[in-house]
């Protein structure tokens, strides 16, 4: 018996081809549409990223440059995400010099025509003040760039970059954007609420600050605190303090009775370890999230848990509860 024949597949597999092959052209034509033609925002650091994206939703992509538990004053880019910003509808920076890296690239993308937002500007800045310690007098005057301490602020600011993706970023959708926004300006009503009820507890002659350094100045002026000074006598965490400095610091922490000093989570807590040491065991070192948001499950992942942990950090610690 002789063998049966192969069965011809060839003439099938010629008609599959071309439709496999139009199949993965319309694929790959939809994904770059869905992507290249996506309306995008790009946002400097990790707390405006937070609040952007509360604000943005579903209408743009946003791209956060700065990481979990990063330093705004050191961050830097890769070239892809300098890339980024000149390929960006919208770009969102905190400005009035935080950013100290990063700034050249959203200079040299705002050069090039893309709308950009100075956030910090916008919402009626504090200026540094020289306090108890004796700094930051080099910064005395200059603008203080860490207006998100203040919820007040923050909700202006969450207006202002609401006004702006609806004014830059084409395809978006006006009233979805204005319904987030107002969403988002009820929760951080309800928080400043909150923070206020909670500050309450403290006595007003132990609503004293000390702080690895100055980042704080706008919550103090919101909600009625005494800043006495910083382990690093300056806005920026690229300073460092001299012994002069601390001694400074240590007359006037033990001048005002402070019971806490406040170290950055995300930074090294050795120089407020050292304060603590001069002032005795009666003075703890307690955890704050000042200048970045943690990953989603670290305590801080949103603007709203960063500002109730530490609340809740500056409350028990100024009471000792």
């Amino acid at each position: 018996m002789k063998a049966p024949k192969p069965k011809r597949t060839v003439p099938r597999l010629r008609l599959l081809v071309p439709g496999l092959l139009a199949l993965a052209l319309a694929g790959a034509a939809t994904a770059c549409t869905s992507s290249d033609d996506r309306p995008r925002v790009v946002v400097t650091t990790n707390i405006l990223g937070d609040i952007t994206q509360e604000i943005v939703g579903d209408e743009a992509d946003v791209t956060v440059l700065m990481k979990p538990n990063a330093d705004p004053h050191s961050f830097g880019l890769s070239a892809v995400q300098a890339a980024e910003l000149d390929q960006a509808d919208l770009v969102v920076f905190n400005g009035l010099g935080l950013e100290e890296n990063v700034l050249r690239h959203v200079d040299a993308a705002r050069e090039s025509g893309v709308a950009a937002l100075e956030v910090g500007e916008a919402v009626d800045p504090l200026t540094f003040q020289a306090h108890d310690d004796g700094g930051p007098e080099a910064e005395a005057g200059r603008p203080d760039p860490h207006f998100w301490t203040d919820p007040d602020r923050v909700r202006k600011a969450a207006g202002l970059i609401a006004d702006q993706v609806i004014k830059y970023v084409d395809g978006v959708d006006e009233k979805a954007v204005r319904s987030n926004a107002a969403r988002y300006d009820r929760q951080l009503a309800d928080l400043t609420a909150w923070m206020e009820k909670s500050f309450d507890r403290i006595p007003e002659q132990q609503r004293a600050l000390v702080t690895n350094h100055h980042v704080f100045g706008y919550l103090a002026e919101r909600f009625g605190f005494r800043v006495i000074g910083a382990v690093i006598p300056s806005g920026t965490t690229l300073a460092s303090p001299s012994s002069s400095d601390l001694r400074s610091l240590t007359e006037a922490t033990r001048e005002a009775g402070v019971r806490a000093v406040f170290a950055d989570s995300s930074q090294p807590k050795r120089l407020a370890e050292v304060l603590r040491t001069e002032l005795g065991d009666q003075v703890r070192v307690v955890e704050l999230y000042s200048e970045s948001l943690t990953e989603k499950s670290k305590g801080a992942g949103t603007y709203l848990r960063m500002m109730r942990a530490n609340t809740t950090a500056i409350t028990g610690g100024l009471t000792g509860r």
